[in-house]
């Protein structure tokens, strides 16, 4: 980092160049409990002082709301952004709590659609299939989106929880900029076969939810401690006794940033920026957060490196965590790997 701001690295081959760190903006509308507009949109403006260029998003996050609520700081700063959204959650109109995934051409045309619209912007920049739906060939429908580019639509595409061989099918089609996927000291399913398979490719991997959904920060030890609206009260891990067990491997996080004079959530987020020297590959987190302190903070993490011994100390975390990252890991890559 020089002033503060954050270094740059290229998305894959195929990519555009992006600082290393982006910002997920999930949390921003809906998931996470009460928001703060005020708060998120200084927390935006931040980020980008900071030198953070890539914003993430979906169509699905507040069924539409996130897009509109980030529309304006992307206009206000359109040169200056890598924005990246994605398609496949459709909400049924009679039941708006319910979540369908759909992968088919005509599905996928009218999502961009509506995307650009909500976003105001004439094309986007990375394009993700959020989820997969394994009853539509992946070819068929990467070739719809290889049409979006062509068509200007679109510049980059990303797929979301893929498999290796996923991945590959879609390669084949039309190149892959990024793979997302969660990824970090308690997630590591796919470290065996989609992340080998992205460096030979050439693709670029964005970890999602790199600080555990906060839980490897310590802002919460357990879900009762989260409002009734947070949707991580569902997850396997922060509930009963998964939680207490999963509590109970952070001391090594702790230990480590004492030495660096640092926090935990900073030692997790280096460990993760470091997988691409560890695997040879680009890999770009998008750490969420609505406060202009915690970006400062997750992008001082960039400048923090973990010697082997670290790394070590911190490389059996995953393997003693109870509980899956969701209830239901069918729609994951390491549900059909």
């Amino acid at each position: 980092m020089t002033d503060g701001r954050i270094t740059t690295a290229k998305l894959g081959d195929h990519g555009p160049e992006v600082g290393v760190q982006g910002l997920g903006c999930m949390g921003m509308s809906f998931a996470y409990g009460p928001v703060d507009a005020d708060a998120s949109r200084a927390t935006l403006e931040r980020a980008l002082e900071l030198g953070v260029t890539f914003y993430d998003t979906a169509d699905a996050y507040g069924a539409g709301e996130n897009e509109r609520f980030l529309s304006p700081f992307f206009k206000a700063h359109r040169d200056e952004v890598v924005i990246a959204t994605k398609f496949a959650l459709s909400i049924p109109p009679d039941d708006p709590t319910r979540r369908v995934i759909r992968n088919d051409p005509p599905y996928i045309r009218q999502a961009v659609e509506a995307s650009l619209k909500r976003l105001d912007v004439d094309v986007i920049d990375l394009y993700y299939m959020h989820r997969r739906d394994v009853n539509v060939p992946i070819e068929e429908s990467v070739g719809t989106m290889a049409d979006l580019v062509r068509e200007g639509k679109v510049k980059h595409l990303g797929l979301s929880e893929v498999t290796a061989d996923e991945l590959r099918a879609a390669h084949a089609v039309h190149p892959i900029a990024a793979v997302q996927s969660e990824w970090s000291l308690f997630s590591r399913d796919i470290e065996p076969k989609v992340v080998p398979a992205a460096r030979d490719l050439g693709v670029a991997l964005v970890p999602y939810s790199p600080l555990g959904r906060g839980f490897l920060t310590g802002s919460f030890a357990k879900a009762e401690d989260l409002t009734s609206d947070d949707f991580r009260r569902q997850q396997p891990r922060f509930t009963g006794d998964n939680a207490a067990r999963n509590a109970a491997l952070l001391e090594p996080i702790r230990t480590i940033a004492s030495s660096h004079g640092a926090t935990p959530g900073q030692i997790a987020l280096a460990w993760v920026q470091q997988q691409a020297a560890v695997h040879n590959l680009p890999v770009i987190p998008i750490p969420g957060t609505r406060k202009p302190t915690r970006v400062e903070e997750n992008t001082a993490a960039t400048g923090i490196v973990l010697t082997d011994e670290q790394l070590a100390l911190l490389d059996g975390i995953a393997a003693q965590v109870a509980g899956n990252r969701y209830a239901d890991m069918a729609f994951t890559s390491a549900g059909r790997e």
